[in-house]
């Protein structure tokens, strides 16, 4: 924290462009797009949003719903040259152009600070994270560093900036780990399993905290896995629909997995990025679960893609110790009732509607390779 005096002395400072670290918040640096003094609305009742992670599924999901919804959005993204990969996501959507990409970091609360005070969002979404769960015990460090003290990093730079906006921090089902109730609920307490599980568990109740302490609108969304074609292939529902597709197509044999009776409440993406955006709607900031209230094993899942494209899962996938996490978690299943009440929101999309939405892209990729 910054003393006032030592805050106005540091505020009179010109602060660098640059970012002093630059891992894990996605995209291209463009220097089209670099803030140097500031933007000017384009309409004095439009809203800005500021969106970390905006090159991620639920970053690129969420962009498309705002500006549909007539925003000016803004991503927060490094210096990177691999533009042509980092922005994929984007591109698949087609909102690539319509994106203000700005320089910072999401863990060097300077390039942050500037980026709020020229920006001057409306919301602020804090999606950033070292997100694949298996790599938090190859990297807890980082994880821990990125995940949980950047979410830090961001209700910090937006207190001393931006302290009428309203924020929302992407919790993760995760958190509740060896769950302590068979069907979780906001009143569940968590068990994290996970450096990834711990480190969201941080940035959870410093939501909290900032909103109980500075009276601000921080909001935690606490998101039940949720996937889409966007999905990237170290996640387990676009591993398997990827495999189904190569598999159909004579590309690969076999599928490696590794728990496959682990069961988990999927949902879509596109579903749950709309229930970011109604939690900051709402007068007073809250904690919502944002699940589908059905659970399924991956091995269930796995014959949901196959049989899609009239194979057998059991013709195919096998067991690989190789896969398997230090510290499982067996069993996840929410109960949305808060989100359905106070926001109105229901999850719109099957799982079977989901898996098949996601083969088919699969399918549409892996023959776009052979061609």
């Amino acid at each position: 924290m910054f003393s006032a005096s030592a805050w106005e002395n540091y505020r009179a400072i010109e602060q660098p462009t640059g970012c002093a670290l630059g891992f894990y918040l996605g995209l291209r640096y463009e220097d089209g797009f670099r803030l140097r003094n500031g933007f000017k609305k384009e309409a004095a009742d439009v809203k800005r949003a500021l969106i970390t992670g905006i090159t991620g599924q639920d970053g690129a999901y969420l962009a498309q719903f705002l500006l549909r919804k007539g925003y000016e959005v803004y991503g927060v993204v490094r210096r990177s040259s691999a533009s042509d990969v980092m922005d994929a996501k984007l591109r698949w959507l087609g909102v690539e152009k319509d994106v203000r990409f700005v320089d910072g970091n999401l863990i060097d609360l300077s390039s942050l600070i500037r980026v709020i005070r020229e920006v001057k969002p409306d919301e602020i979404y804090n999606l950033a994270a070292q997100s694949f769960v298996k790599s938090s015990w190859n990297q807890p460090l980082l994880t821990g560093t990125v995940t949980g003290l950047g979410a830090a990093t961001v209700l910090e730079a937006m207190r001393l900036e931006a302290a009428g906006a309203r924020f929302y921090q992407a919790s993760s089902s995760e958190m509740y780990g060896m769950a302590q109730e068979p069907v979780q609920t906001e009143k569940t307490p968590f068990y994290p399993r996970s450096p990834y599980a711990i480190a969201k568990v941080y940035a959870h109740w410093m939501t909290v905290n900032y909103r109980e302490s500075y009276k601000l609108h921080t909001t935690s969304g606490i998101l039940f896995n949720h996937e889409s074609p966007l999905r990237g292939l170290e996640f387990v529902t676009r591993k398997v629909t990827h495999a189904v597709a190569q598999i159909k197509l004579g590309v690969a044999e076999k599928l490696a997995l590794g728990n496959v009776h682990a069961k988990r409440d999927w949902g879509h993406a596109k579903d749950y990025v709309e229930a970011m955006w109604m939690m900051l709607q709402q007068d007073e900031a809250d904690d919502y679960l944002i699940a589908t209230g059905r659970t399924t094993s991956v091995e269930d899942m796995c014959k949901m893609a196959f049989k899609y494209v009239g194979l057998n899962a059991e013709d195919y996938v096998v067991v690989d110790k190789h896969f398997l996490r230090p510290a499982e978690v067996d069993l996840l299943q929410g109960n949305p009732a808060k989100a359905k009440v106070k926001l109105g929101w229901r999850a719109k999309t099957s799982l079977e509607d989901l898996i098949e939405e996601m083969v088919e892209a699969d399918l549409k990729r892996v023959r776009a390779q052979l061609s």
